[in-house]
């Protein structure tokens, strides 16, 4: 893991930050591992384009634990994939002794970081973690980052040569046993993607469908 700056920004050098990564390390494939990395480096130079007063540690730690829920250690999960990284992350600062402030803190961004709407008004490590990780996977904000922070991310930390359908692959493969967790989310996107059989819940059905009386 690299620890020379990238543009001024570099990874904390903390007891908790390499505990997180070696953690995260042991969990995850190269390429979630690779990816939580760059999704670190986008959040923090968006928060240092836009001057905002965040925590490095805390805004890596959510980094590295956004997506551990899609991991075989939650085979047998039900819950949404984005609950069990924040359930992981938080035990893993509890028992560090961060204070409940900076837990919750570092629980909401990666519970919310693929939720539109809600992160951008929340905190700056939510904030900053979702424009990280939608930047990491679909580009959302590309043109927000000049070509020289592009380069620099990605000559640091390269993409892999097939990450677009690999990370497909990575989401699907963690959410093929928990259909029902996908329900209100755009992560119901890749089961259709991968698999013509799965049926999207529809609410307006649901509601038709409800035990209330005319």
């Amino acid at each position: 893991m690299s620890s020379s700056p990238i543009l001024g920004i570099v990874i904390p050098d903390s007891r908790i930050a390499r505990e997180a990564t070696e953690l995260v390390r042991d969990n995850e494939s190269d390429l979630l591992f690779h990816h939580s990395t760059r999704v670190y480096f986008w959040a923090a130079l968006t928060g240092k384009r836009k001057r905002l007063v965040y925590d490095p540690e805390l805004l890596y730690v959510a980094a590295m634990f956004h997506d551990l829920g899609l991991t075989a250690r939650f085979r047998e999960s039900q819950l949404r994939f984005e609950v069990d990284g924040a359930n992981a992350a938080r035990d893993f600062l509890r028992g560090h002794g961060i204070a409940e402030e900076d837990v919750g803190k570092v629980w909401a961004a990666i519970a919310f970081h693929s939720t539109p709407g809600i992160p951008e008004f929340m905190h700056p490590e939510a904030a900053l973690l979702q424009v990280g990780a939608g930047m990491d996977v679909s580009g959302r904000s590309y043109e927000q980052f000049t070509d020289e922070e592009r380069q620099a991310i990605t000559a640091a930390f390269p993409r892999e040569q097939n990450f677009k359908h690999d990370i497909i692959e990575a989401f699907y493969d963690g959410l093929k046993h928990r259909p029902d967790s996908t329900f209100g989310t755009f992560n119901d996107d890749f089961l259709a993607f991968k698999d013509p059989r799965f049926q999207r819940t529809d609410l307006c059905r649901v509601i038709l469908d409800s035990p209330w009386a005319e």
